[in-house]
């Protein structure tokens, strides 16, 4: 298996400068992937990158 980094929903709204609820509407609308672990959301570093390669189109 191939390293990858998970991110927490906290990290990623501090790299991106952005709220926890806005990541939460990217999520519930398909823009940023991410898996649900337990009762918390991780986001793939791939993931991260594609959205930030893409931008949200909201």
């Amino acid at each position: 298996m191939e390293d990858f980094k998970l991110y927490t929903v906290d990290e990623i709204a501090s790299i991106l400068k952005v709220t926890k609820r806005t990541l939460y509407n990217y999520i519930k609308s398909g823009v940023l992937k991410a898996v649900k672990i337990g009762k918390y959301w991780r986001i793939k570093h791939s993931d991260l990158q594609d959205f930030i390669d893409k931008g949200t189109m909201i």
